[in-house]
């Protein structure tokens, strides 16, 4: 293949673009840090010059139990001190998104010192290369600090920590250190000392005993023969290899997805990150934009992966004992908000550790519900949650049904039929059954869950929009699911009877969507929570298209709430608007959203936005306003939660020109290429993986084989026959 000069320059342009980097090292965790992981565990990196720091997580390391929430846990520390100069001039490090790979670089006294460092799932292990152009350049002390009272020792050139947790949780953490030339001497003090050596390798492995199965006591094996066994098939392979096998993984779900909205300047790209992120308001940067968005999918890759538990509130980045509320599974928006991206930017796999997790918590989850609930069937869960199925706080009674969502989205993006059968149904089911039971009848028919609270403020009492809303959506996918099995038809009916004398969103006295079934609405309030929107997103009762009246209340009610807000709040409400198919009022939030802010205290009046690491600002710092605006922007490329794919739904003027590959919508359907200007569709690829008619909408006509169904408003209705695998292609007319 021949490249020519324009198109090399285009590549590496995009290259650059995927490189989040800074001229300093980070000073402090949660504002300046980058992060890495592989599911399991995960490193802050800080990436001093004479001391470098790696702050270190596993995402099973937690207090409490299934009685007692407790709170996820930091691991520890990874110290390395160099002897050289603690100054140069010369000093850059970058996260590469492209790779999941960091770097560190800099000059002391005219040598040229190089730092890689990436977290591998294959090989479950954390690898840290020190290279230099001069030999004997290294000379340093590397030790291993526990976060809480562990015995830390060292085996050989091996630093250890071996702790148990006060609710008996075992953990293990341990790092082999490897040289090129010079010496490596074991410290009697926990450290490991290496003398004028020519570089040097250092390879993290960590884990627990928790087992996600109850059946046994939500513990298995012992982590410190495990983590032995992965620090001697790390060793053996090599630097070389496993960065190689790191990857070739990584890349094969990150890189399943590209994205340009517009052209940025060489001279915007060539600004290190916080630089860009403090001119953005002045300097046009589509590619902050969309470096954002690929953050949020790298972030999700790195944080949750099969086999593993989900993301939490801080993904699995968290250096505190005590972390803001627990650094938990909230039920009330924040853990379904940080898998709203998985389906759409194609990391489906990057689902299973959250649809794994609901079915582990199902047994223990019966047992609160039914001494919460007498007689009730079925289970649901508390706003606050942890590993063990332990939970707190009474309201959020829905958590559950928001829960089981993921499921039959799942299911709609991938038409796994097999999966939903012998998966998701039987929870899909148990859920619906506990608001068989839990739902108040009426006189005159209606169904209202009772005692609800709208997250989160208004009064506690029945019939609350965000209840109503969310069994709505449940008792829908429920019927899907059946319809899709061809079972249950008798219960399948007796569902869809609940669900037509459900109580259903309301206009209120000044045109908003009333948030309780009484009209006190203040239009005034500006919380940040917006929860009686959940039918407009992620749900799909109320549509533009097909409830025109609710979509413009839902509007209302969007305005008053205002555009300001704290981090995951703009990012839930660039979605609402996206779905509103204001692609301009979208844009507005997405920009207030990239804000450069610093501090780290909880204050919800602060105002939200990224630290200069990218990472979101509730503030303090929580991961699902990373997720949401990637899912935001995806909304407003594509969405399918109408039973047809709408293709630039929310497109605002900022991004008239543009392409895109590889979002995922619903049907099983995956763009393998759009490309856009001037506002119109030029190209369009679709694949059809699991076949069957496909219903397109675009804003501008198309030729290629499909047939017109409608045109109206500007808008063009096609349907296209597809078979399972084929490949359609469409250009402007």
């Amino acid at each position: 293949m021949v490249f020519s000069i324009a198109t090399a320059f285009s590549l590496i342009t995009r290259a650059q673009d995927l490189k989040i980097w800074d001229i300093r090292p980070a000073k402090t965790w949660m504002t300046e840090a980058y992060p890495m992981g592989n599911g399991s565990i995960g490193g802050m990196v800080f990436g001093g010059i004479a001391h470098e720091h790696i702050q270190l997580n596993e995402i099973s390391l937690w207090t409490g139990d299934e009685t007692n929430t407790g709170a996820y846990q930091a691991l520890g520390d990874l110290f390395i001190d160099l002897s050289h100069k603690d100054s140069s001039e010369t000093y850059r490090r970058e996260l590469d998104l492209g790779s999941a790979l960091q770097q560190v670089s800099y000059t002391v006294d005219g040598v040229r010192y190089k730092r890689e460092y990436f977290c591998s799932h294959p090989d479950q292990v954390m690898v840290l290369r020190y290279a230099a152009d001069r030999k004997g350049a290294y000379t340093g002390i590397i030790r291993l600090k526990d976060a809480h009272v562990a015995r830390t020792s060292t085996e050989g050139t091996t630093l250890v920590i071996n702790g148990v947790l006060e609710n008996g949780l075992h953990y293990d953490a341990r790092a082999l250190v490897r040289v090129e030339g010079g010496e490596i001497i074991p410290g009697a003090d926990s450290t490991v000392q290496v003398r004028n050596a020519d570089g040097f390798t250092i390879y993290l492995a960590a884990g627990t005993d928790y087992s996600n199965r109850r059946s046994q006591q939500w513990r298995g094996q012992d982590p410190t023969g495990r983590d032995r066994r992965i620090l001697t098939a790390a060793a053996f392979k090599g630097f070389d290899q496993l960065k190689s096998r790191h990857q070739y993984d990584y890349r094969g779900l990150f890189g399943r997805v590209s994205l340009r909205l517009g052209n940025t300047p060489a001279s915007v790209q060539a600004l290190p990150t916080y630089q860009r992120l403090l001119n953005y308001r002045n300097v046009p940067d589509h590619g902050i934009e969309a470096l954002l968005f690929q953050y949020g999918r790298y972030l999700l890759i790195s944080s949750s992966r099969k086999g593993g538990l989900p993301a939490n509130l801080q993904g699995l980045w968290n250096d505190s004992n005590t972390p803001p509320w627990r650094s938990d599974y909230h039920s009330n928006i924040n853990i379904e908000m940080n898998y709203w991206l998985a389906e759409p930017t194609n990391l489906s796999e990057c689902h299973f550790p959250y649809l794994e997790y609901i079915n582990s918590m199902r047994e223990v989850k019966k047992e609160h519900t039914v001494k919460e609930y007498p007689g009730v069937r079925g289970w649901t869960v508390r706003t606050e949650n942890n590993i063990f199925g332990g939970e707190s706080f009474l309201w959020n009674t829905p958590g559950s049904a928001w829960y089981v969502q993921a499921i039959w989205e799942h299911y709609a993006f991938t038409r796994d039929k097999a999966w939903l059968g012998g998966f998701g149904y039987p929870v899909l089911k148990e859920i619906v059954e506990f608001w068989d039971d839990h739902l108040k009848r009426r006189p005159d028919g209606t169904l209202v869950s009772p005692m609800g609270w709208s997250p989160e403020h208004g009064p506690t009492e029945d019939g609350v929009t965000y209840d109503q809303e969310i069994v709505y959506d449940l008792f829908t996918n429920y019927i899907a699911a059946a319809d899709t099995l061809h079972i249950d038809r008798a219960y399948r009916d007796h569902v869809a009877d609940m669900r037509e004398h459900l109580l259903k969103p309301r206009i209120g006295q000044w045109g908003q969507l009333q948030e309780w079934e009484t009209d006190r609405d203040d239009p005034k309030d500006n919380h940040r929570h917006a929860s009686h929107l959940f039918a407009l997103h992620p749900g799909k009762q109320i549509s533009v298209n097909k409830t025109p009246e609710l979509a413009n209340a839902a509007r209302v009610s969007l305005q008053a709430r205002g555009d300001a807000s704290t981090g995951w709040s703009m990012a839930w409400k660039m979605n609402f608007w996206a779905r509103l198919q204001d692609g301009n009022h979208a844009y507005t939030i997405l920009k207030n959203f990239i804000t450069l802010v610093g501090g780290s205290g909880v204050d919800y009046n602060e105002g939200g936005g990224i630290y200069s690491n990218l990472l979101c600002a509730h503030p303090p710092f929580q991961i699902d306003g990373n997720f949401g605006y990637t899912a935001g922007i995806a909304e407003m490329l594509l969405q399918s939660q109408t039973d047809e794919l709408q293709f630039l739904p929310a497109l605002p003027d900022g991004w008239a020109d543009g392409e895109v590959r590889g979002l995922k919508a619903r049907g099983n359907f995956e763009i393998t290429d759009m490309q856009w200007k001037n506002g119109h569709i030029v190209r369009l690829t679709i694949r059809s993986l699991s076949g069957g008619n496909c219903f397109i909408r675009v804003p501008n006509a198309l030729k290629g084989t499909l047939s017109k169904v409608s045109e109206t408003g500007g808008q063009w209705r096609y349907r296209c026959s597809t078979r399972a695998g084929g490949v359609y292609a469409f250009t402007s007319l």
